[in-house]
């Protein structure tokens, strides 16, 4: 199946949903380099929307302790996440919230938003177990290892490939594993062959 067939498929999907909900919100989860801000993108070119970013969302540095980070997931800020843009998208209710810089270790200039019928919830993390309620749709991105080393370090260099690949990769492995985020979801794409 060729990627624009994948993405219809999506889209036909979500339009199904769309029609049969006031208000959706979806989750798009999945493995780092496997294409879900370039999927988020897309659907936010197809609908009138809200996307949000589970990297916004990354611990701070002082809440890093090695008991929360022993906890599948335990490395996003889930609480504050689910505060200010879970809690106001299912109250239709305007959204404000300010992202974690992790250069500069500080939050950045607020973000709004308006409420809208469709919201997108797109990063790794976004099906933690405080957070995997709200949700009426589910999409799980994967790809091959080799693919996404072979991603990853043209996003991100070969200098930062060496932390994915002994730090973030196993996080998220962990994270899938033992919450089994890939069987939570409604639809699940392998983008290995796609947008290369």
């Amino acid at each position: 199946m060729e990627s624009n067939d994948k993405f219809q498929s999506i889209i036909k999907a979500l339009e199904k949903q769309l029609k049969e909900n006031d208000h959706l919100t979806v989750a798009i989860e999945g493995r780092c380099g496997s294409g879900k801000s370039t999927l988020s993108k897309l659907l936010g070119e197809t609908f009138d929307c809200n996307a949000f970013h589970m990297d916004d969302f990354f611990l701070p540095f002082e809440m890093k302790t090695k008991e929360r980070l022993a906890k599948p997931g335990g490395n996003v800020h889930y609480e504050r996440f689910k505060e200010e843009v879970l809690n106001p998208i299912k109250n239709s209710e305007s959204i404000s919230y300010r992202p974690y810089n992790c250069a500069v270790r500080a939050l950045d200039e607020p973000i709004h938003s308006s409420p809208k019928k469709l919201s997108l919830i797109e990063g790794v993390y976004s099906l933690h177990p405080s957070l995997a309620n709200a949700y009426d749709y589910k999409i799980f991105m994967t790809v091959d290892f080799q693919t996404q080393l072979k991603r990853i370090a043209k996003r991100n260099g070969e200098e930062k490939l060496q932390m994915f690949i002994n730090q973030w990769i196993p996080l998220e492995e962990h994270y899938f594993s033992s919450l089994d985020v890939e069987k939570q979801c409604d639809y699940i794409l392998n983008t290995t062959d796609l947008w290369d």
